[in-house]
């Protein structure tokens, strides 16, 4: 017999326990993000993210938002049946762009356009932004481990790729004696043990909480039509191929039709679903995932230089871009906000173009 669900937690700022030294951990990280952003502006002419720098695909779709939701998921951008533009980004972590052969977790975010609503402070346009990885949990807990694992990253950038291709070696034999022994390693994955798989069969989640109007949620991204869920787990060959990823993802988003189910998975027991610990999964059978929209893409070239142009040199990504309904929630999301805005000031600055928001 399966236990009944306790109800949604309604939000309230007391959920947030902010620390006396974020203010330090925030200008510690921007340290790092100066050594990866520098590093890689003199080696390729133009300054790139600092995180996710490598693009493996690009998609435009639509988002449906479904009708006759529960009230209590039928919260800010999802509070009304409609659809709306969406684009895709699907990325790798690091700050460098590097060989494909080097095994990292997979990153999608995504852009939903012609939103309307109270905005968060300082997030321009019409749009809602979802930065997702492909695991249900992020790689740090806490501000402070997230910066340690910002040094890891700043350090190895752009160090000998030949060592970090015969590292993610090492590494993903490690990470499969793990899993075969049922569990994993994030840290593991992050540094290079993770398997190449194919961006467009991956599972994505948020990993850290959020708003969802008068309550709390973490988001989840499902792959669900035939031609996507044939390439789940499938791994991509990256021999002498530096940018296999990207080759693989053009030829298949050619011809596959995408859709991807949307689904929110309520906070019910602040033990169970801590807010300020991101390295904690939320475990389903607490709040099981409720699906309240779908992504559907066409065949399309999901590499085309004008999309190159428009989405990866020209737009960012950010989870503090969108409603005031979905302000980001915990330690790890408060300090992305300013990072990730020095990080788009240096790209400004030194590209000379002003990244926008559409809409």
């Amino acid at each position: 017999m399966t236990a009944l669900l306790k109800p949604p937690i309604r939000y309230s700022a007391s959920l947030e326990q902010p620390q006396p030294d974020e203010a330090e951990t925030v200008a510690d990280m921007e340290r790092s993000f100066d050594t990866i952003l520098e590093t890689t502006s003199k080696d390729y002419g133009k300054a790139v993210r600092a995180v996710h720098a490598k693009g493996h695909g690009i998609l435009k779709g639509e988002l449906t938002i479904h009708d006759d939701l529960p009230p209590e998921v039928a919260q800010g951008l999802f509070a009304a049946p409609g659809v709306h533009p969406v684009i895709l980004r699907f990325s790798t972590n690091p700050g460098d762009i590097i060989d494909d052969a080097i095994g990292l977790p997979r990153g999608l975010a995504w852009k939903v356009l012609d939103v309307e609503g109270e905005r968060l402070s300082g997030a321009e346009g019409r749009t809602q932004d979802f930065v997702m990885v492909n695991a249900p949990a992020f790689a740090a807990p806490t501000p402070q481990k997230f910066a340690g694992n910002l040094k890891l990253l700043a350090k190895t950038t752009d160090k000998a790729e030949w060592a970090k291709k015969a590292l993610s070696y090492v590494l993903r034999g490690a990470e499969a004696v793990l899993e075969a022994a049922g569990t994993e390693s994030t840290l593991l994955k992050t540094m290079g043990g993770s398997k190449n798989v194919h961006p467009l069969g991956e599972t994505y989640f948020s990993a850290t909480p959020f708003r969802h109007g008068a309550f709390v949620a973490k988001y989840q991204l499902v792959p669900v039509s035939p031609d996507l869920v044939a390439l789940t787990d499938r791994v991509i060959d990256t021999s002498d191929r530096p940018n296999a990823i990207r080759e693989d993802m053009q030829a298949d988003a050619a011809k596959v039709r995408g859709e991807w189910e949307v689904r929110v998975q309520l906070l019910r027991d602040t033990d169970a679903q801590p807010i300020e610990d991101a390295a904690t999964p939320w475990p389903e059978e607490v709040s099981p995932f409720i699906t309240v929209a779908t992504i559907r893409t066409d065949p399309q070239d999901s590499w085309a230089a004008d999309r190159v142009a428009e989405v990866d040199d020209n737009l960012r990504f950010s989870v503090w871009t969108g409603l005031a309904a979905h302000q980001p929630l915990g330690g790890v999301n408060r300090v992305r906000k300013p990072i990730y805005d020095h990080s788009v000031q240096y790209r400004r600055r030194f590209n000379g173009c002003p990244l926008h928001e559409p809409g």
